[in-house]
């Protein structure tokens, strides 16, 4: 497995140029940034600029906040800037985000993401080869592209395109329409072999060759007890937050706990946040997160993901210990 670097979700741009700086030179293989408190495309024209060699990926950008042609511009620029290190990753968000912070339409998510895509490879298309863009989809039509806003063919070629996925709609959609999958933290060894690699690979026809399966499990470490009881309590709250939406409910159903997501939900809509970590039982902890010193960690995660994916980055919804997780990594690498 490759090992990324993931920037905290809370990272300014300059905060995450500065981490992306010091990941490269310590040797990690790729470095992602979220498209949370901030423009993630923003954010990795700073990293781009600052580093040389390590791959980039937009872990997410939120596509239906934007439309085909500003992401293919956007993508196209950042293939530029970075010389070829840029990965496009891409998520559709909630309904509720979508259409309340973003003031953007929702609807037929999976449908509406591979037209994206679709739309996409289209701009590129034009821009590669001079032909006509002649576009026309059910959500998205572009069908006039002037020389005067042509950038013409990109010379380190289209970035590749990765996708979050969690239901079998959009994981479908990720193994026709895109280059690789982007596995949501919320899952659990079984939900990854039983649904994800099933469901994709059938896509695929068969077969997920030159395929990239990334993912970003949650890990529970620290460097004294009292750290690593702040970590299992940040862990927990985090798989709370995301176990009580109801787009990530097929996880939680594989292991029979629908209960436990219809008791989160109710918990979110009162804003009651410490009581749904306090919801979270070990059994559930265990199997979305790994717990133990660095070594421990990392057989952890080779026995669990092993030969089932491409590229891991630890999710730390904590202030981890920077020699913990470069233990980890090194420890993973060999």
């Amino acid at each position: 497995m490759l090992v990324d670097f993931a920037a905290s979700v809370a990272a300014t741009p300059a905060e995450a140029e500065a981490a992306a700086v010091s990941a490269e030179q310590v040797g990690y293989d790729g470095f992602s940034a979220a498209e949370t408190r901030h423009d993630v495309f923003t954010t990795l024209a700073l990293v781009a600029r600052a580093t040389t060699h390590i791959s980039l990926q937009s872990g997410i950008a939120v596509a239906f906040a934007r439309n085909p042609m500003t992401v293919a511009i956007l993508g196209n620029d950042l293939r530029l800037i970075s010389e070829g290190r840029f990965r496009l990753g891409l998520g559709s968000q909630v309904k509720p985000h979508i259409e309340r912070r973003f003031a953007m339409p929702w609807s037929r998510p999976a449908a509406r993401m591979e037209e994206f895509v679709g739309a996409l490879r289209a701009i590129w298309h034009s821009w590669a080869t001079g032909e006509r863009l002649m576009f026309r989809g059910e959500f998205y039509r572009h069908t006039l592209m002037t020389e005067f806003f042509t950038p013409g063919p990109n010379p380190f070629g289209n970035p590749p395109v990765e996708l979050a996925a969690v239901g079998e709609r959009m994981l479908a959609v990720a193994g026709r329409s895109t280059d690789g999958l982007l596995v949501h933290p919320l899952t659990s060894a079984a939900y990854l072999n039983e649904r994800i690699l099933p469901v994709t690979r059938e896509a695929r026809g068969g077969k997920l060759d030159g395929f990239s399966v990334a993912m970003s499990p949650m890990v529970v470490m620290g460097p004294d007890e009292e750290r690593r009881s702040r970590a299992e309590r940040a862990v927990r709250r985090q798989i709370a937050f995301y176990a009580s939406t109801p787009a990530y409910r097929p996880v939680l159903d594989l292991h029979g706990w629908g209960g436990l997501a219809d008791r989160l939900n109710a918990f979110s809509r009162r804003q009651e946040w410490d009581a749904m970590a306090a919801a979270i039982p070990d059994d559930v902890l265990d199997a979305f997160a790994v717990a133990g010193d660095p070594v421990t960690v990392a057989a952890a995660l080779r026995d669990r993901f092993d030969g089932k994916v491409d590229r891991i980055s630890l999710y730390t919804p904590y202030d981890a210990d920077r020699y913990q997780l470069a233990a980890v990594r090194s420890s993973l690498r060999r």
